[in-house]
């Protein structure tokens, strides 16, 4: 199985939030994060509000995320 686009993985399994909540969260639109997930990389300053979204959240960050993501197969 292909793997999971890392901001959609930060998204669904990290945040656990619709495309919606998330861009609320981060500071930009929801067109934004379809294209995030589409395969367009986010700004370091978008990495960094997301940094800043989940440290809201009192989420234990890894950058890590930003760059690779666990398959379904690999996860379950």
């Amino acid at each position: 199985m292909r793997d999971m686009n890392p901001i959609r993985h930060i998204r669904r399994e990290i945040f656990k939030v619709t495309q919606t909540e998330f861009a609320s969260l981060v500071g930009v639109t929801q067109a934004t994060i379809s294209r995030w997930e589409g395969g367009v990389a986010p700004s370091l300053d978008d990495m960094q509000r997301i940094r800043e979204a989940a440290a809201k959240r009192k989420i234990r960050w890894r950058d890590d995320w930003f760059f690779s993501s666990p398959d379904r197969e690999r996860v379950a």
